[in-house]
């Protein structure tokens, strides 16, 4: 009724290289194990959520209460996938134009930073 359809982003193990889809995804829905070493005694030890970005260090977790957790890989056990809510990486059209403007914004700030700091381009130059 109010479930939207997610059969359409499941994972694709076998067959054609290039047809293969698999792995997290931006936006998943995910629950993680937590070494039992790095929590306290009255906390949970598994984090559920939506994954919100995933980094060489860490993960960004949105949680069901609403608050953003950012968690060190060193600390992960495991990791479970509900459920992808997004197409692949690759296939992601909505993803990939996100990207491309946001890459157009850093680009052009950072040409604004530059024409506006001290002596223009030549502060990498000593002496």
């Amino acid at each position: 009724m109010g479930s939207p359809d997610l059969s359409k982003f499941v994972d694709v193990h076998n067959g054609d290289l290039l047809e293969r889809r698999h792995g997290l995804r931006r936006d998943d829905l995910v629950e993680i194990l937590l070494d039992s070493r790095s929590i306290q005694s009255d906390d949970e030890s598994w984090m559920r959520g939506r994954l919100l970005a995933s980094g060489k260090s860490n993960i960004e977790l949105l949680t069901d209460d609403g608050r953003t957790v950012f968690l060190a890989r060193d600390i992960i056990a495991q990791i479970v996938l509900v459920a992808h809510t997004r197409p692949a990486y690759i296939d992601d059209k909505a993803l990939l134009a996100f990207e491309r403007a946001d890459m157009k914004r850093r680009s052009k700030l950072h040409e604004k930073v530059e024409k506006e700091s001290q002596g223009s381009d030549d502060a990498h130059l000593w002496g």
